[in-house]
């Protein structure tokens, strides 16, 4: 399928509902409010033309650039492209979704996740540490650095409550992502997420709740899944 025909498929699979839902969370104008189910069935007929699902990310409708980073083969991303990628991503969706899940299985992710969650920029801060939560999902143990991540985990507990709001929720994920996958680092992963408690974030006019990283860790405890990676983090 050409662009201009992938475009007028999402016009068509659009809904007011799901645009309302979508412009409470942040995305803007133009798009069409695709539920993420029905961008998956799209996934086939992209997933293959690889210049198709960059086109698709610099139409800068949130639908089309969900679908891209859907369809897309982050070994195929060069860095330009991810630098291109996260400077678009205008809220927390394509940053900490769309992007950090393409940036995480590419070959630049750790160097991108470094560089990113320094940025002043709050969605580019947010996309860096996204990036390296979902590194540590599908990353094996012995392959990380855990000294560096025993450092980022004590940056969290003195700094996360005076951070930018999306990128609080971040960080929040991180302690819960170390604690979740990264056997070594479970104790470590639980001394911080009792540190920090409950960690406030605005989320708008939205039923998000923001996950309270002991009790979260501890859920995925409570199902024998600690340290059980992911095939990927792009969903």
């Amino acid at each position: 399928m050409t662009l201009e025909e992938i475009m007028t498929k999402l016009a068509e699979l659009g809904s007011e509902q799901t645009k309302n839902t979508l412009i409470n969370h942040g995305a803007r104008e133009p798009f069409f409010g695709v539920k993420i189910g029905d961008l998956k069935k799209l996934v086939k007929y992209v997933k293959k033309d690889h210049g198709l699902a960059l086109a698709l990310y610099e139409t800068g409708n949130s639908d089309a650039m969900y679908l891209a980073g859907l369809s897309i083969n982050p070994k195929l991303m060069t860095k330009e492209d991810l630098h291109n990628w996260v400077q678009k991503a205008y809220w927390y969706q394509p940053a900490e979704y769309t992007v950090a899940g393409v940036a995480a299985e590419s070959d630049y992710a750790l160097e991108l996740a470094r560089e990113w969650m320094k940025s002043d920029e709050e969605m580019i801060a947010c996309c860096g540490w996204s990036t390296y939560a979902n590194y540590l999902s599908i990353t094996p143990d012995e392959n990380l650095d855990l000294e560096e991540i025993k450092h980022l985990l004590d940056v969290i507990a003195e700094t996360i409550h005076s951070e930018k709001n999306r990128v609080r929720y971040n960080m929040n994920t991180f302690v819960i992502s170390v604690g979740s996958f990264v056997v070594p680092l479970y104790e470590d992963a639980m001394r911080v997420a009792g540190q920090i408690g409950k960690v406030q974030v605005n989320v708008g006019q939205t039923a998000c709740k923001v996950p309270i990283a002991t009790d979260y860790i501890k859920k995925v405890e409570a199902k024998s899944k600690i340290g059980s990676k992911k095939k990927t983090c792009i969903c």
